[in-house]
């Protein structure tokens, strides 16, 4: 499970740090992809597994899932950390996201996102607020 929120930077080379206590999940790899909201979503290697299957059993008779499989897929990276625990971010999914030096990554349970620093601020100020307002997020739990 991935938590918290850090502010790596991004190098000259489009490398990015994660933080120390997220780096034992991706040692086999990670897949990088876009997200929704402009952010990138990282996943360990298993978890990427997990979802292609269930994307794969999904009908591909349905056009929005079509849609997501083919953006999802096309723009994913497979990326080893160094031993620094880097990774290079592609350049496509570095324009996506609109990443430069300031970088948010969160964790997000089975994945980590990574969103430019003002974006994540801008996300927050207009969430924020429905967070704390909403009354039941899933049914019987929270």
């Amino acid at each position: 499970m991935f938590l918290g929120t850090h502010t790596p930077r991004l190098d000259d080379k489009g490398r990015l740090a994660f933080p120390a206590k997220f780096r034992n999940e991706f040692e086999g790899g990670l897949v990088i992809t876009k997200g929704q909201e402009r952010c990138l979503f990282v996943f360990p290697m298993a978890e990427f597994a997990r979802i292609t299957d269930l994307l794969r059993s999904a009908p591909v008779t349905q056009r929005s899932v079509r849609d997501f499989s083919r953006v999802f897929f096309a723009s994913a990276s497979h990326e080893v950390p160094d031993a620094q625990g880097r990774i290079t971010v592609p350049q496509p999914l570095r324009d996506y996201a609109g990443l430069s030096k300031d970088c948010v990554v969160i964790g997000a349970n089975s994945r980590v996102e990574v969103w430019a620093a003002a974006a994540w601020q801008s996300y927050l100020d207009g969430t924020e607020d429905s967070f704390s307002d909403a009354e039941e997020v899933l049914p019987g739990l929270l």
